[in-house]
């Protein structure tokens, strides 16, 4: 294959979502899509095989969370950039995506020819984020790192996480199974959140978690 030819690898869990990417991508002279993935093993085993330019990744997986992958594969010293393409509020994920090592953040709202721009950005090993976004960040770093911080985005990545599936209505034993964690693991997460929320029971939890996971589905 031409060098200068760019190998792209998708991870979503909807397949219409990737077929139209690779359709998108595949037109592209310097670009070509080596590989796909629904969740975060079959991206493991594809990218390593592939070894590709770069990974453009989704936050939701099946049974498994964008940015843990994020975190594996920066674990695994593979050197391939991620680039995270996702529906989940850039406000609240784009940090945490450049936190756990990923190189990027978009939205799947933005226009096709954005997409393509920080695709080609990230391949480069530039840092891309929407310009409304890089602003609010230097503010914050201005201002100070701990300044107009939520309580919910004081929340780690995996307290997120939980939070948010206990918000879709999710038992303790179903995050264990989804997660792959102990019931015990899980009860320890809800705890701390709970702590930090300055939550006094179970119940205030799911209800704070319902309420923001609505606000959240409504912006």
């Amino acid at each position: 294959m031409d060098q200068s030819v760019k190998r792209v690898f998708l991870v979503d869990d909807h397949p219409m979502v990737r077929e139209l990417l690779a359709l998108m991508i595949d037109q592209q002279p310097d670009l070509q899509v080596c590989g796909e993935a629904s969740d975060a093993s079959q991206a493991i085993e594809g990218i390593g095989n592939t070894q590709p330019d770069i990974a453009v990744v989704d936050l939701s997986l099946k049974s498994s969370s964008g940015l843990e992958l994020i975190k594996d594969i920066k674990a695994r010293k593979w050197g391939t950039p991620v680039l995270v393409l996702s529906m989940h509020d850039e406000g609240l994920y784009a940090e945490r995506v450049l936190r756990a090592g990923g190189f990027g953040y978009i939205n799947k709202q933005e226009n096709s020819n954005e997409i393509l721009h920080a695709i080609r950005k990230v391949i480069d090993r530039q840092i891309y984020v929407s310009e409304k976004l890089a602003g609010i960040m230097l503010k914050r770093i201005a201002k100070g790192n701990g300044s107009e911080i939520s309580p919910v985005e004081s929340l780690a990545d995996r307290e997120l996480e939980i939070f948010q599936m206990i918000g879709r209505g999710n038992s303790t034993r179903s995050i264990s199974e989804t997660l792959g964690l102990s019931i015990k693991t899980v009860e320890s997460y809800r705890a701390r959140i709970k702590e930090k929320l300055q939550l006094e029971d179970g119940v205030q939890l799911m209800q704070q978690a319902v309420l923001w996971v609505r606000s959240y589905d409504d912006r």
